[in-house]
């Protein structure tokens, strides 16, 4: 089973939620609408970004139904649903309602607390899921800073070729240039190799990506395609500057705490999707006045998302 290779930059976008705390779902065909205004391609849902493992199970589906609702008559907007990590039981269910609902493609990460020892038993979980939907596209999500899974990914490969026949590729968060460049090219580059560390993309570019998923581009899509484009044409010092923009956005993240600055850069956009559940940490209003000045200084405006 051969699946076509996304390309060009898919968001991981954030979970809404009201102040207190509960899903705000009616936010989500308007960001859907933002991210189309801004040239992305997709959506892979209730990843880190998105909270999935802050979520229930069925705020999961909730979310699922809601993109499936929203993006059901756009064909070329592809999204895609994490669906979880440390229950099979659960991943499965959740994988056979993301397909009830339509959506394009489902994808999977590591138990992280009882983990897989190696690629054969991290197989076998993926085939648990991967069977449920025979007929949609499988991806597994290698992010070993956050599931513990340190197993290369060129083993995973070998032990699932052949055998699932769904599994369309990787969503590939590590540094690991070696590996990834093995699994670009293992077997005729038969699988879909995703990007997913925002700050290294054009590392990642040299090597023949051309798909990639990333919070960053929620709100900075124009900073990554003016960035693809100067490598295309060869015009590297540009793509450099480009990329240390994206670096120095992303330093601010650490600075202020943490994934949850990623929400405070959509309200900066005018996309307010709440704050994070615990136990991430959010801005205080002192910070978030910092946090605003230190962004303008990046002159974020000249290469931010932008409203339709």
């Amino acid at each position: 089973m051969n699946f076509k290779h996304l390309t060009g930059l898919i968001s991981a976008p954030f979970t809404p939620l009201n102040e207190d705390g509960s899903l705000n779902l009616s936010l989500i065909p308007e960001y859907y609408k933002f991210l189309k205004a801004n040239k992305i391609t997709g959506a892979f849902i209730c990843g880190s970004t998105g909270e999935g493992v802050s979520l229930t199970t069925q705020e999961k589906k909730d979310v699922a139904k809601t993109w499936a609702s929203c993006t059901k008559k756009d064909k070329d907007f592809k999204v895609m649903m994490l669906t979880g990590g440390t229950s099979i039981a659960d991943s499965i269910d959740i994988a056979m309602y993301a397909q009830k609902v339509g959506l394009y493609a489902v994808s999977f990460t590591a138990p992280y607390y009882f983990k897989p020892a190696n690629a054969k038993m991290l197989a076998a979980c993926c085939k648990e899921i991967a069977a449920a939907v025979p007929e949609m596209p499988f991806y597994y999500y290698h992010i070993p800073v956050l599931n513990g899974c340190n197993v290369p990914m060129i083993q995973l490969l070998h032990e699932v070729d052949g055998i699932i026949p769904n599994f369309a590729g990787i969503k590939y968060t590590h540094e690991d240039f070696m590996d990834f460049l093995s699994c670009l090219r293992f077997n005729n580059s038969k699988y879909d190799m995703l990007w997913g560390r925002d700050e290294n993309m054009l590392a990642s570019l040299s090597l023949g990506s051309k798909g990639a998923v990333g919070s960053t581009y929620n709100y900075a899509a124009p900073l990554y395609y003016d960035m693809i484009d100067a490598f295309e044409k060869n015009n590297l010092a540009t793509a450099q500057e480009l990329q240390q923009k994206s670096i120095d956005m992303i330093t601010l993240l650490g600075k202020y705490g943490g994934i949850a600055t990623g929400k405070a850069y959509m309200k900066l956009v005018g996309v307010d999707c709440g704050e994070f559940r615990l136990p991430v940490k959010n801005m205080s209003a002192s910070e978030f006045k910092s946090f605003k000045s230190d962004v303008a200084k990046l002159g974020f405006k000249k290469f931010c998302s932008v409203k339709p």
